[in-house]
């Protein structure tokens, strides 16, 4: 036996004893998933607190938590945990879909939306993201990410108790709940920042708090400004005269996981709300949640192995799990994040930013670069693919994947910007800037699909466009997600300059209430509501009935066509037929002609349309047009 081995059994020895004491003794299915874990746990808890005399009691603090938490678990979500564990791929199926909206906007409260399950269950959603519902200040909150308990609904929603009925209402209806797990930092009303400024015994080292500048200087050295149009670098002075960490608003606090009190704090949070039914995480703002000085604090390695360990935590007491990354950074450290052991789940920003990008320059090959070479994930994940979210867009693409384009990366995104923002003549967007930094340059586009693809502007593509982008992120797998009213083409909301909590923040425009007017509309072909609404799920009802979309293979296919962006979906099993996807980003007609597709069979059809073709005619593309053919290649 190596002296590693025994370290391992003596803390298993010392955390199982600990437990004993304080919550009973294990039981059997709790403790084989703690043999299998546990080492994993244990070694990364050596790594991120093997410095501090107090790690050892915080893992055995972490493990009775999870027991005790394995034993209050309902029995409905262990059956739950046992399905999953049967069918561990569920969230690659074709006929997964997401939606995600802001509780009291689209529905007024978690009753509201148990109101709009009949819906969902139309719409065919099987994943349901619940934009944040957690007590949070008055007034301005970012929308929610600042937390003021884990554990308390905002009561102008409801209560924790209807959340938990709400996740089972879901889950009859075959729909996963997804709620925001902010956890890089809390809110300045929350009772762990109120009892730290205190200097309550225990809290005060949950936060990064110094006596003067000396530090704050220090970090700002190398760390970026966030949101300098709430407060300039990385720290804000409290009352008394100390300073502390608040890398985005002035009143969300980093928290501080070099103290391994605060990782037992928030595994306990998560615990708790895995036994209230919700089944995905997504954890939020990722690269910043370890803090060294001298580096930017963003993405470093202890910040992979705080998910980890999280993951082996929820591995242990609510198996069926699972966390999504929200990492909007450079492409090479997004991908850095997902894996079964880290977040089995990540938005894919790239996608989405090159969506709009090829959407404004009617030049597909950045796109196309990045689905050919960055799209490619671990087994046992899966992106999931939006067109916008309830954040802005940054143009977070790989400089160097430009520059072997031809494109200069910093005068691009300026390009971007202001084509989005319609300070470009001939633009067919109407976004709206955020967080524009004048120093610097740098901004970022808020808007909603049909405003920022020209339907607000009276653009005859309009429509077309919104159809195109949201058929990309339906058929590049994973988990295509809608923001619900973008199906039935909702526009911006300038009204959110009128309200003092709001005004300040320009991405409440794509944030406007649930249009009801367009919802009832949905059927009507006469209107943009029910084109889009029509087209949409269409293609919804396409792609779920179609196998090779399932899974995340994207297979590269050529063509010589700049506008047209091109790949291939063999499906999990690896059918012998084919999806060719072909898109057309640009305002002109393409003929993709007959030696581009002379790799395939001669006979194919367009699963959405239902048409036959013969591609030895080879096939023809409309401006902002795609197509899903079913082929067989010629082997």
């Amino acid at each position: 036996m190596t002296q590693l081995d025994e370290d391992v059994q003596a803390a298993a020895a010392f955390a199982r004893a600990h437990t004993e004491q304080h919550v009973g003794a294990f039981e059997e299915a709790f403790q084989k998933r703690f043999d299998a874990h546990f080492p994993r746990l244990h070694a990364l808890f050596r790594r991120l607190y093997g410095d501090r005399g107090d790690g050892r009691e915080a893992l055995a603090d972490v493990i009775a938590l999870a027991a005790a938490s394995w034993q209050a678990r309902p029995l409905e979500l262990k059956a739950r945990d046992d399905l999953r564990d049967a069918d561990p791929d569920w969230f690659q199926s074709q006929r997964m879909l997401g939606g995600v909206c802001y509780v009291d906007r689209y529905a007024g409260g978690l009753t509201g939306i148990r109101d709009q399950i009949p819906y969902f269950q139309e719409l065919g959603l099987t994943y349901l993201h619940l934009m944040p519902l957690f007590e949070s200040p008055e007034g301005n909150s970012d929308g929610g990410y600042a937390v003021s308990s884990y554990r308390r609904v905002n009561p102008a929603l409801g209560t924790m108790e209807e959340l938990a009925e709400l996740a089972a209402d879901l889950r009859l209806a075959g729909i996963s709940l997804v709620v925001d797990f902010i956890f890089n930092h809390t809110s300045n009303e929350h009772g762990w920042a109120q009892r730290a400024i205190a200097g309550d015994e225990g809290f005060e080292d949950f936060y990064l708090i110094f006596p003067d500048r000396t530090m704050p200087d220090a970090y700002e050295q190398t760390v970026r400004e966030i949101f300098p149009d709430d407060h300039p670098g990385a720290f804000v002075q409290l009352d008394d005269g100390r300073w502390i960490w608040a890398t985005f608003y002035h009143f969300q606090w980093d928290l501080n996981y070099a103290n391994p009190a605060v990782f037992r704090a928030m595994a306990g949070e998560m615990l708790f709300l895995a036994n209230q039914g919700v089944e995905i995480l997504r954890m939020d703002a990722v690269a910043f949640i370890w803090k060294r000085l001298g580096t930017s604090c963003e993405s470093l390695p202890e910040a992979h192995l705080l998910l980890q360990a999280f993951n082996a935590v929820l591995r242990m007491a609510a198996p069926s799990l699972l966390f999504k990354s929200e990492a909007i950074v450079h492409p090479d450290e997004v991908i850095e994040y997902i894996s079964p052991a880290e977040c089995q789940l990540s938005y894919n920003p790239l996608q989405m930013a090159l969506t709009w990008e090829a959407l404004a320059t009617r030049d597909g090959r950045l796109l196309k670069k990045a689905l050919d070479e960055r799209h490619a994930l671990p087994d046992g994940t899966a992106w999931v693919n939006y067109v916008r979210s309830h954040d802005d867009i940054g143009w977070t693409f790989a400089d160097e994947d430009a520059a072997a384009l031809g494109i200069d990366g910093y005068p691009h995104r300026r390009f971007l910007n202001d084509f989005y923002v319609g300070r470009l003549p001939g633009t067919f967007a109407r976004g709206v800037p955020f967080q524009e930094n004048l120093k610097t340059g740098d901004a970022r586009v808020t808007g909603t699909t049909a405003s920022l693809a020209g339907i607000e502007a009276g653009d005859d593509g309009g429509e077309d466009r919104v159809v195109l982008a949201h058929a990309l992120a339906l058929s590049t797998g994973g988990i295509p997600l809608l923001y619900l009213g973008d199906e039935v083409a909702q526009l911006n909301d300038y009204a959110y300059a009128d309200d003092p909590d709001t005004a300040g923040d320009s991405r409440w425009v794509h944030r406007p209430r649930r249009p009801a007017e367009a919802y009832e509309q949905r059927t009507d072909v006469a209107t943009p509501a029910g084109r889009v609404f029509q087209r949409l799920t269409r293609l919804i009802d396409v792609r779920q009935a179609t196998d090779e979309l399932a899974g995340n293979t994207l297979l590269r296919f050529d063509t010589p066509h700049a506008s047209v962006v091109a790949f291939q979906r063999p499906g999990v099993e690896l059918l012998a037929d084919r999806i060719l996807v072909l898109a057309n980003v640009g305002d002109e007609a393409v003929h993709v002609d007959p030696l581009t597709l002379s790799g395939f069979a001669r006979g194919t059809v367009d699963v959405v349309t239902g048409m036959p073709h013969d591609l030895e005619e080879g096939f023809d593309l409309p401006a902002h047009g795609f197509a899903w053919l079913r082929v067989r290649p010629l082997w």
